[in-house]
This record gives structure tokens, C-alpha cells and sequence, in this order.
């Protein structure tokens, strides 16, 4: 049976946030690696690894809501994080401290939006049996656990990248 048009706005939807989680996981792996040996790295490490169980949790939602995953949208996602890894970060080759900065605001942009798929999941909940509301709402507040773990490294970044101070010495 052909997809309705309500059915066809949820699988691109969460097609969209799909491709959305593998691009931020392949950021997260790769901050993660350039950052290893500092309290960034330890952190996004383990980031990392709640992000890979994230993207598992919304996989095994579309399963049960019966969408299949969009291959464009996944390979587009992969192919978006290695073009933005081209982006300038005041340094011809390498990492720089504002490379961490627009890593660490693109990881908290990402996660501000998963927080808002689990949330829109969860206003539906009600009326699908498919969507377990328990599990949204331990999705919603590990988004928003994360998001709040993720501020102070932001902002110690952004001080490193943005003062004198630390411009000086790096």
C-alpha cells in the first residue's frame, strides 16, 4: 500500500534528522580525534558514544513506524561533513582553536535538534501506539543533558578562540 501524504511528511522528516545524526556523528568522531588528550577530547568521546545510540534509537523508530532510510540523504549527510571540514579556520593547514568552537556550535545546534524531533515524536505518541512515550521522554532529557554538558566546553572554547589572551598563545 502507497505511503499516504501524512505518512510521506513523517518519513522524510525522519529522513531529514536522520541524515542530520549521521552527519553529526561523523562531527563528533572526528572533534573527538582532533581534540584526544584534552578534557574535549574525553568529553566528546563520550558524546560520541551516546550520539551513536541516539541514531540507533531513531532507527529503531522508523522501523517500527515502517520508513525506510533514504540512501541520498544519508550519503548527502556524509558527504556534507567532509565538505564542512573545508571551512576557514583562521589556519591554512590544521586544527585551530575556532575550528573547536564551530565543532562544538554545530554538535549543539545538532543536539537542540534532536531534542526537538524527540519532542515532536512525543506529541504524537498519544496517538500512535508505536511510539513508546517512555522511551521519548528519557530521549528528551538525554538530549537536554547533553546540550547541557556540551555549554561550558562551548564556551571555554569560545574564550580560547575568541580572546587576546589566547590568541596570543596559539
Amino acid at each position: 500500500m502507497p505511503l499516504g501524504e501524512l505518512d510521506r511528511y513523517v518519513a522524510i522528516y525522519l529522513n531529514d534528522h536522520l541524515a542530520g545524526a549521521t552527519g553529526g556523528r561523523q562531527l563528533v568522531k572526528r572533534a573527538a580525534s582532533s581534540n584526544a588528550g584534552t578534557p574535549y577530547g574525553e568529553f566528546l568521546g563520550e558524546l560520541e558514544h551516546e550520539i551513536a545510540e541516539d541514531v540507533a534509537s531513531l532507527e529503531r523508530i522508523m522501523e517500527r513506524l515502517e520508513v525506510s532510510k533514504d540512501p541520498l540523504k544519508q550519503v548527502a549527510a556524509f558527504g556534507a561533513e567532509k565538505l564542512g571540514r573545508l571551512k576557514l579556520n583562521g589556519r591554512l593547514i590544521g586544527y585551530s582553536p575556532l575550528s573547536r568552537l564551530v565543532e562544538l556550535e554545530a554538535l549543539a545546534l545538532g543536539i537542540e535538534g534532536k531534542r526537538a524531533l524527540w519532542r515532536s515524536l512525543r506529541q504524537i505518541a498519544p496517538s500512535d501506539e508505536r511510539l513508546d512515550e517512555e522511551e521519548l521522554d528519557v530521549l528528551i532529557r538525554r538530549a537536554q543533558r547533553q546540550r547541557d554538558d556540551l555549554e561550558p566546553h562551548r564556551l571555554a572554547a569560545a574564550e580560547e578562540a575568541l580572546t587576546a589572551e589566547s590568541s596570543v598563545s596559539t
